[in-house]
């Protein structure tokens, strides 16, 4: 009697030592790609092209020093349209906590954007703002401001695509 009792305690453990809590994996969501581009649609981050942006740079506002490199990467689609990729890297602040299991966090961005027209460099400083919310089951991009002008709203399911218009 004594063996079924412990044989189906550890069965019993196994069982649900084994089982799957989806509610405990957390979904992370914080790519984000930026497009720039003109009122025509040219895309201005492609180098080889007249009137593009022939560089540019990214650092963190609230960083522990100052003009602190964010993570980046200049990527293209299929279609040659080149963006940025922002997975992460900026320091985030909390802008507000609804509740413990409800925050919203910000990363402030400064984007130096370089132009050589007529033998003259130009750099444009922009500020780019990125919150994230947070929950026990989701960390995402949330809202993402371009010169304080609301540029983008998350919608469940959908990539974290910014078009910034120069």
């Amino acid at each position: 009697m004594r063996n079924v009792f412990f044989g189906t305690a550890l069965v019993l453990f196994a069982l649900l030592s084994c089982r799957s809590d989806e509610d405990s994996v957390q979904n992370i969501d914080q790519t984000l790609n930026i497009y720039i581009k003109n009122s025509a649609g040219q895309d201005l981050l492609n180098a080889k092209k007249n009137g593009s942006f022939s560089g540019y740079n990214m650092t963190d506002i609230f960083g522990t020093v100052d003009n602190a490199p964010v993570n980046n990467t200049l990527k293209v689609t299929a279609d040659s349209l080149y963006y940025i990729e922002y997975i992460a890297g900026a320091r985030r602040v909390t802008l507000d906590s609804v509740s413990p299991d409800n925050r919203t966090y910000r990363s402030r961005i400064n984007v130096s954007l370089r132009r050589t027209q007529n033998n003259v460099t130009d750099t444009i400083n922009d500020i780019l703002e990125i919150q994230y919310r947070w929950t026990p089951s989701v960390f995402e991009v949330s809202k993402v401001y371009y010169n304080n002008d609301l540029k983008f709203t998350k919608q469940p399911g959908s990539p974290n695509v910014v078009t910034i218009i120069k």
